[in-house]
């Protein structure tokens, strides 16, 4: 009895060993170098176990991306998405959240694989528009436009604010991971982020000689 409740746990945990096997795999030997084979090597199971929850490397990415968000996704957006009052509060948690997981080098690793090889990997793109931009940029669209309506923010246009509140967190990773150009304290993704909304809220605040709140 007590061999059959071990293998049902097993089981269960089995598609996240995958997933963390092939995101090794993926980040060092690139998507087009790694095999099913080493996958179900590093998991510690057979390539037809692999395939039993996996039909390919594509798919194996799109889980990995599904996985990653899926706090984000299931927890802080549908709380903006609801949020009526200054939306400087969620927005710094929202970042300050997204920070404190890239602080993780296991969940690093995805964005990094991603901003490395996002365009020699089949439908990359398009997993990532529909699991993560197509979910939460509609969300931060109308945190910004409820800002704006309610006087917390200047008359600025909330689809380019968006842009602007997220990019330098794409930009800072990718120039520390693409090109190597990081603080000499590491990754220092609080700082950026302390640093970010003070010149962001700067800018869009009503008030800005009220600070950030």
């Amino acid at each position: 009895m007590k061999s059959e409740k071990k293998f049902s746990r097993r089981a269960e945990a089995r598609p996240d060993e995958v997933l963390d096997a092939a995101m090794a795999v993926f980040a060092e030997r690139g998507f087009a170098g790694a095999k099913m084979d080493d996958i179900a090597r590093r998991a510690g199971i057979s390539k037809g176990t692999v395939y039993l929850y996996f039909a390919s490397k594509e798919a194996l990415i799109e889980g990995i991306v599904q996985r990653a968000v899926a706090p984000i996704a299931s927890g802080a957006l549908p709380q903006l998405a609801a949020f009526e009052g200054d939306p400087r509060l969620p927005i710094t948690m929202l970042l300050k959240t997204i920070a404190g997981l890239l602080s993780d080098p296991a969940r690093l690793a995805i964005p990094r694989l991603f901003l490395r090889e996002g365009m020699n990997i089949p439908g990359m793109a398009d997993i990532y528009r529909r699991d993560v931009l197509d979910k939460a940029m509609p969300v931060l669209t109308g945190l910004v436009e409820r800002g704006v309506a309610s006087g917390h923010l200047r008359a600025v246009d909330p689809e380019l604010t968006v842009r602007s509140i997220i990019g330098p967190l794409i930009a800072h990773v990718a120039l520390s991971e693409i090109f190597g150009i990081r603080p000499e304290d590491g990754l220092a993704l609080e700082r950026l982020i302390d640093n970010h909304l003070d010149i962001l809220f700067g800018g869009i605040s009503a008030n800005p000689s009220e600070g950030t709140p």
